[in-house]
């Protein structure tokens, strides 16, 4: 795959895929629903982070060496990228309730820390592959788990465990279960997507602090 194909059509359509993907909410009706503000935030937060570790050189898709039409094209890969990141952080964050609240300061928090901890690419991807994969079995397992009608073996187990917490406030709007798998194919493919992004070459950050450094010198 060569780079041009893969800025111009593979990471745009990846992104715009999941910008789709994980606004599907399947019930008696399927709708689609767009990320919140808070999402958008959330979702802004995850570029800076993507961009700090070196996950995306954001000067290998736009910048002053590069053609207006790549440049443009590269401008609609970052505004998918965010655009895509904030719809995966509404897809993760449950519907009401308490998990709504708990879930959106969690993320909130965890991407403040791994800011400040400034993780590189690797423990970066792995980090958001484990988060991701967590949030998902909490939201699509064990929430919805807890929102079906019934008395399952792993529903009794579940309130069990969460003996003395009001289920009234864990329980979720009901989807049809394919929900679940088109978010996970939504996650799946967003974290592939990343792997995807144009990277920070080796050596390239040591070399534009030298240079700065030399500057000021």
């Amino acid at each position: 795959m060569t780079a041009g194909v893969r800025e111009a059509i593979v990471l745009p359509g990846a992104f715009l895929t999941v910008l789709l993907l994980g606004g599907v909410r399947i019930g008696e009706t399927t709708t689609i629903a767009p990320p919140s503000v808070y999402a958008l935030v959330l979702g802004l937060l995850l570029v800076r982070i993507v961009v700090q570790s070196g996950v995306l050189a954001p000067e290998r898709l736009v910048g002053s060496a590069r053609s207006a039409l790549s440049n443009v094209n590269g401008a609609i890969v970052l505004v998918a990228m965010w655009l895509a990141a904030a719809q995966v952080m509404a897809l993760l964050i449950p519907a009401a309730g308490l998990p709504r609240i708990l879930f959106g300061v969690f993320l909130l928090i965890l991407l403040v820390n791994t800011a400040a901890a400034a993780p590189d690419r690797v423990r970066l991807l792995r980090s958001l592959a484990t988060t991701f994969g967590a949030l998902f079995l909490l939201k699509f397992v064990v929430l919805s788990e807890l929102s079906t009608p019934g008395d399952s073996r792993l529903k009794r187990v579940l309130q069990a465990l969460l003996e003395g917490i009001t289920l009234g406030a864990l329980v979720q709007p009901r989807f049809h279960a394919a929900t679940g798998y088109v978010a996970l194919v939504t996650v799946v493919l967003f974290l592939v997507s990343l792997f995807l992004l144009p990277a920070r070459l080796p050596g390239a950050r040591e070399v534009g602090l030298a240079r700065r450094d030399s500057r000021r010198a």
